[in-house]
C-alpha cells in the first residue's frame, strides 16, 4: 500500500517541481511586458522627432505636481479662448518664425538640459515641433512635447481654462455658446449673464437631460463662469465629463466681466432654447 502511494506521489511531486520552475521564468518575462496602455497613458510614437513625447496621464501628473513649466506656443487670442489651466503662453510672431518663442524660453531656463513641456493645438498642430526643433538646434535636450494637444485633452474630460479675451470673444461672436452661472440659485436670480443658465456642483446630468445643457449638439461652446474661478472649474470639469469636449470655465470671476469693457454681458443676445425634438 504504501509503495502504491508512493508510486501517486513522484508525478505529482514532479509535476509541481517543473509548475514552480516555469512560473519562476515565466514571471520575470511577464514583468518586462507591460500591458497595453490606455488612450490615457498613449501619444502619437511619432519617430524622428524633436523633443520627448508624453501622455496625456503624464501631463496630468506634472501639472498636479508643479514639477515643471508647460509652453502654450500658441496665439495669444487662441490661447485666450482655451488653454490648459496651469499653461504659459510663449506667442509666436507668425506661423512659420520662431525666434521669438526659443528666446524667451531660454531666457528662462539657460540650462540646455532643463525640463519643461511644449504644446499646442493637437496632433496636427506643427507649431510645437517648429519650437522644438530650434530648440535641439541650440542645444536643448531634455524637454518634452504634448504632442496631443488641446483637442485631445477636452476629448478625454478635461476642462480647460477660458481668459477675458476669451470670454469676450465667444460672447460677443458666437451666437451658439452657452453661458453656465455656478453661482447659488439665489445670487443667479437677482444678476447674471444675459441667457446663462444656472448648473450647480452635481447638476451636470440632471443639466444635459432638462435642456439647461444642449444634449444635441456636444460640440457646442459651454463656458462656465463664477464669483471663484476654482468653483467654476468644478463645475465645468463635470459638465466635460459629459462629453461636452468644447466646455471651459472663465479664469476670473462675474465682478471682472461686469467691469469690462470689452464684453457686456447684459447686452442681448440670441439664447439657447433648451428645446430637444
Amino acid at each position: 500500500m504504501y509503495r502504491t502511494l508512493n508510486r501517486l506521489a513522484r508525478p505529482a511531486l514532479i509535476f509541481a517541481i517543473v509548475a514552480s520552475a516555469t512560473f519562476a521564468i515565466l514571471l520575470p518575462v511577464q514583468a518586462q511586458c507591460p500591458a497595453t496602455p490606455t488612450i490615457f497613458q498613449t501619444s502619437l510614437l511619432e519617430t524622428n522627432q524633436p523633443g520627448t513625447e508624453i501622455s496625456t496621464e503624464r501631463l496630468q501628473q506634472i501639472l498636479a505636481s508643479g514639477s515643471m513649466r508647460v509652453f502654450d506656443v500658441r496665439f495669444p487670442l487662441e490661447y485666450a479662448i482655451s488653454h490648459i489651466a496651469g499653461a504659459m503662453n510663449i506667442p509666436p510672431e507668425n506661423n512659420t518664425i520662431v525666434t521669438r518663442e526659443v528666446s524667451q524660453i531660454t531666457a528662462l531656463y539657460p540650462d540646455p538640459h532643463a525640463e519643461f513641456v511644449l504644446t499646442c493645438n493637437g496632433p496636427f498642430c506643427g507649431k510645437s515641433k517648429r519650437v522644438a526643433a530650434a530648440l535641439v538646434s541650440a542645444g536643448y535636450d531634455n524637454f518634452y512635447r504634448y504632442q496631443l494637444g488641446l483637442p485631445v485633452w477636452r476629448a478625454l474630460g478635461n476642462t480647460v481654462e477660458t481668459d477675458l479675451d476669451g470670454f469676450a470673444y465667444i460672447f460677443n461672436g458666437d451666437r451658439t455658446a452657452v453661458f453656465v452661472d455656478a453661482r447659488t440659485p439665489e445670487v443667479f436670480r437677482d444678476d447674471t449673464v444675459a441667457c446663462a443658465v444656472n448648473i450647480q456642483p452635481g447638476e451636470a446630468a440632471a443639466a444635459n437631460e432638462d435642456g439647461r445643457l444642449p444634449l444635441w449638439d456636444k460640440g457646442a461652446r459651454v463656458v462656465v463662469f463664477a464669483d471663484n474661478p476654482q468653483l467654476a472649474a468644478k463645475v465645468a470639469g463635470e459638465i466635460a465629463k459629459k462629453a461636452y469636449w468644447s466646455s471651459s470655465y472663465f479664469s476670473g470671476t462675474l465682478s471682472d466681466l461686469e467691469n469690462s469693457q470689452r464684453v457686456h454681458i447684459h447686452s442681448e443676445r440670441r439664447c439657447h432654447t433648451g428645446e430637444q425634438n
